[in-house]
């Protein structure tokens, strides 16, 4: 319950910062962003010509995250980013083109196109080497029947993640770079995880240790905390 309270004030102090020009920006989370680079540029040495899927996990704050995001592509040298996202279209501000000109939202509710929404992301990956999806969102957000799960085992469970990020990343033979945000006593921080080869066996069995290692280490800042089915999903109704 206090992962929402908190996510709310964070947002609206980073929302006002950037809109007025008044202290917009923030060191810790620079510092993620530049070791973020600094990891993907060695992905990008490790295997040229292979795209990086960047994942942030829904900790602390969606707005944190997309500085973090926008703090990247500007160390990467992009002129622009395409970040997969199911917020509403408002929740960065009405003004989109001022607060983060240098991303290029792919709406996952969008009505019209949502169906396409994967040949985006390749494209996008295809054209930069470089995009941002969150593979951590649990599947009954995705609110599409049947759904395309693959099954994991979470706290000694079993348990199902949405497949989008393993097809996509499949297809582009494209390594996965997963980190999320921590907050404490008013300060930002992050943890860096491993990078997944999307295209190798294993792939979503490893993504759900990452989930529960962010569970057991920084639980109270999981934004999504307040669902009770977690990762227990059925595919079809």
């Amino acid at each position: 319950m206090a992962s929402e309270q908190i996510e709310q004030l964070i947002d609206r102090r980073m929302h006002l910062g950037r809109l007025y020009g008044q202290g917009n920006h923030w060191q810790e989370l620079e510092a993620t962003a530049q070791e973020l680079a600094e990891t993907t540029q060695r992905i990008q040495r490790e295997y040229p010509g292979r795209p990086v899927i960047i994942s942030p996990f829904h900790y602390v704050s969606e707005y944190a995250n997309i500085y973090v995001v926008d703090a990247l592509r500007a160390k990467l040298g992009l002129n622009e980013l395409a970040v997969v996202s199911g917020s509403p279209r408002e929740a960065y501000g009405n003004r989109e083109d001022i607060l983060i000109p240098g991303l290029r939202i792919l709406h996952t509710y969008d009505k019209n196109n949502r169906s396409g929404l994967g040949l985006r992301v390749m494209r996008a990956l295809r054209h930069d080497g470089v995009a941002v999806l969150f593979s951590d969102v649990p599947p009954y957000m995705m609110q599409r029947y049947p759904m395309e799960t693959v099954e994991v085992s979470l706290m000694g469970r079993p348990a199902r993640l949405h497949r989008g990020v393993f097809s996509i990343g499949s297809h582009v033979d494209a390594v996965l770079l997963c980190f999320h945000l921590t907050f404490s006593k008013g300060h930002f921080g992050h943890r860096l995880f491993s990078p997944i080869e999307l295209a190798r066996e294993g792939g979503p069995q490893r993504v759900a240790d990452y989930i529960e290692q962010a569970y057991q280490s920084a639980y109270p800042n999981w934004i999504l905390a307040d669902h009770p089915s977690r990762y227990g999903f059925a595919p079809s109704k």
